[in-house]
């Protein structure tokens, strides 16, 4: 496994390089955001172990943040930094889901301090997937592939693995075309052709078509008016991707 990739949110520009170059001096992988709407764009990317998030914050507060990400990513550690020493506030940011809590002014060996015990600790939780069960097929979302019985195998592009991953870990809802625009590509949607999730939307469709079923069901739905949605068909797999029998 890589170097911990974390987000940090602050608009604060010295704060914000501070923690920054604090934290790549410990060898962490870090993405820097300047306000609020940036900030949880970056922190809903796939791939990202921790945000260090302010509660201050232009275009969105951080508090709205925090609550986003709880009904997105549950368990996606937060730390949060913040100027407002209240107990009130610490209180509620807590009770919110933050995962930990510190007040400016801090010290770099303070901050990193918590970085650490939060990141061990969330070494405990359900991991997020890794792969999908598809019939008799797996998907490997490390491998980026599709394995078929007899050693079949088709590959993914990044982005295809990303889209299926991301349509898994919330299979209980539709997708639209705008939030995969946003949370995978990164950008806003204005002005955006949506076509383009389409386009690899029906590649990927044909990419899992079981070739040991005459009429396979599709992987992914289409829900009129929303967007997209896993498949029944697809069921999580528990600990490492497995070879299909």
């Amino acid at each position: 496994m890589g170097a911990a990739r974390i987000v940090v949110v602050e608009d604060e520009g010295p704060i914000r390089r501070g923690v920054g170059d604090a934290l790549r001096t410990q060898g962490y992988e870090v993405v820097e955001a300047a306000d609020g709407v940036q900030g949880l764009d970056e922190a809903l990317r796939l791939g990202v172990d921790l945000v260090l998030l302010d509660l201050r914050l232009p275009k969105r507060d951080g508090l709205s943040i925090l609550e986003e990400l709880r009904k997105i990513r549950p368990r996606l550690p937060v730390i949060v930094l913040t100027a407002r020493g209240t107990e009130e506030d610490r209180v509620r940011g807590l009770k919110m889901g933050a995962d930990d809590y510190v007040i400016k002014p801090f010290s770099a060996r303070e901050l990193l301090a918590r970085v650490e015990a939060v990141l061990r600790r969330s070494v405990d939780r359900p991991p997020e997937l890794h792969g999908v069960r598809l019939g008799q097929g797996v998907v490997d979302f490390d491998r980026r592939e599709v394995r078929w019985p007899n050693n079949a195998r088709v590959e993914l592009s990044e982005t295809e693995t990303a889209i299926l991953s991301f349509l898994a870990m919330h299979r209980q809802r539709a997708v639209s075309r705008d939030e995969l625009l946003t949370r995978l590509w990164g950008i806003g949607t204005r002005g955006i052709e949506t076509r383009t999730v389409d386009m690899h939307i029906a590649r990927l469709r044909s990419k899992l078509r079981d070739p040991t079923r005459k009429t396979p069901p599709e992987a992914i739905v289409t829900v009129r008016a929303k967007g997209y949605m896993a498949s029944p068909e697809l069921m999580p797999l528990d600990g490492s991707a497995e070879e299909p029998r």
